[in-house]
């Protein structure tokens, strides 16, 4: 049996060339659900969001008809609650920019796949990877694919596609562990700082997990036009 398929935006980069951006013919078995010939041909099921067959919207795991009209659409609602994320190995400077921006971002450079996927199904979290055969585990409810090799553009990819504009709130997490900040009366860390640190700064921020002191130093005006350009961009 056959049925026509056609995939549309940036759905057609996970499709091999000679499928993109065009309607074509795929053959299938009875059993096979939509979600599972979606993924066949490359596109993880948290890419995907409507689904319409002959002009009407059905649930992934439909099965089809000979000659069905498949139309397959990216995801692009926003995410529920607090946006929380879990980042594969190979994307840590992603981690570090959505804490920047105040999202909630585990990261580790020894998660194994297997530990990814438990974390982000047990915990809620959206998975963020390069690695789409990941996303198609079956336990994998949130996910996004990462497109672009810069770190910066892989942040504004992400606050597009979950719409997270309007929940930014910069440098109100650890850089480098993640924790919420808390705010530290400079008496208490003083033997901590440097002396033109203490000379010109009072206000400080401290992370209670790894001890790590933030302020408003001159890489805060940097990392500001930084979120500002993001943003612009999102």
């Amino acid at each position: 049996m056959k049925a026509a398929f056609i995939f549309f935006d940036e759905l057609n980069d996970f499709l091999p060339r000679h499928l993109k951006d065009t309607s074509f013919s795929l053959e299938f078995a009875p059993h096979q659900s939509l979600k599972h010939l979606i993924e066949s041909l490359g596109v993880p099921h948290t890419e995907f969001g409507q689904v319409l067959v002959n002009g009407q919207e059905v649930d992934a795991s439909n099965r089809l008809h000979e000659g069905d009209q498949v139309t397959v659409y990216p995801a692009n609602a926003p995410l529920e609650g607090e946006p929380c994320f879990v980042l594969d190995n190979h994307i840590g400077q992603l981690a570090t920019y959505l804490r920047m921006l105040g999202f909630d971002s585990l990261y580790r450079n020894d998660y194994q796949d297997d530990e990814l996927a438990r974390v982000a199904s047990q915990e809620g979290r959206v998975l963020l990877t390069r690695d789409r055969r990941l996303l198609m585990r079956k336990v994998i409810r949130h996910g996004y694919c990462i497109h672009r090799s810069d770190p910066r553009q892989q942040a504004v990819e992400v606050l597009k596609r979950f719409r997270l504009l309007g929940q930014v709130k910069p440098f109100q997490r650890c850089l480098r562990c993640n924790s919420p900040l808390q705010v530290v009366d400079k008496r208490d860390i003083l033997e901590r700082l440097e002396p033109l640190t203490k000379l010109y700064y009072e206000e400080f921020r401290i992370c209670p997990s790894c001890s790590q002191i933030y302020w408003k130093g001159s890489h805060y005006g940097n990392m500001l036009e930084m979120i500002k350009a993001m943003a612009a961009q999102a």
